[in-house]
């Protein structure tokens, strides 16, 4: 009783976490595609594939994804001291997928090429995908505007079950088809470009006299993300709670 208690507490932390990673992530990349253009479903659907991606590489290849991180981190940092009076954000999540492809190609060459990684954030992307529909669909029908975390609560908890439902036998399909030399690589720039991406965004908030212009769209971008990543909490707790009472048990997952 008191493993199956701990167990339990466990999955709610684990899930939180993520939903609180995706839902800032999916907020922060909703509003950037609003802004870019986008309208109706598209920046539902983009921001939900984007998003669930990411989250997916770190919720099970937190080695690799860790890789990834910290090369989006260095590589971000060259990117603010070389840079002079402007800071692009297609150069800047540019730089940090390089750098991230490198460090996963290294993280490759040292012995551990496993298709995975990929065949999960393949995954990630699959459920993604749905959950933006999904919630393009609900918003359509309910014809009245809600918030980033009611938004955010409702696309975790879309993708937590559609990944879990589905990971087993994507994962399977994927076997021996993807190829285990560049999983890494893929990944771990994937991850790094998101990194970079953040980066801009943080950078926007303490260096504002880099950006002259685009100092007012960072501020917009922002102004919904602390409620996503709240939202997105508390669907990963609830979505992970009832998936654990359900039998997906986080235990029995094998972290690569």
């Amino acid at each position: 009783m008191r493993e199956r208690l701990i167990a339990i507490i466990v999955s709610l932390l684990v899930w939180s976490l993520a939903g609180a990673l995706f839902g800032g992530l999916f907020t922060g990349l909703y509003e950037v595609l609003m802004l870019l253009g986008l309208s109706g479903w598209q920046p539902l659907v983009v921001g939900a594939v984007a998003a669930a991606m990411t989250t997916a590489a770190f919720y099970s290849a937190m080695p690799l994804a860790l890789v990834g991180a910290t090369a989006g981190v260095l590589a971000s940092i060259g990117y603010l001291v070389t840079a002079e009076r402007t800071i692009e954000l297609a150069g800047i999540t540019l730089v940090s997928a390089a750098t991230g492809i490198a460090a996963g190609a290294f993280f490759a060459w040292t012995g551990r090429q496993n298709a995975r990684p990929l065949a999960e954030t393949l995954t990630g992307m699959l459920a993604g995908f749905g959950a933006g529909l999904a919630l393009a669909l609900v918003l359509a029908a309910m014809r009245t505007p809600v918030g980033p975390f009611v938004m955010a609560a409702g696309v975790v908890a879309i993708v937590g079950t559609l990944f879990q439902l589905n990971e087993h036998w994507i994962v399977q399909a994927c076997h021996g088809w993807l190829p285990d030399n560049l999983a890494a690589p893929l990944v771990a720039g994937l991850i790094a470009s998101v990194v970079g991406a953040a980066v801009w965004l943080m950078a926007g908030m303490t260096t504002p006299m880099l950006f002259g212009g685009e100092r007012s769209v960072i501020d917009q971008v922002l102004r919904g993300v602390p409620s996503g990543a709240l939202g997105g909490m508390l669907g990963g707790a609830v979505t992970g709670l009832i998936l654990e009472l359900l039998g997906f048990r986080l235990e029995d997952r094998t972290l690569v």
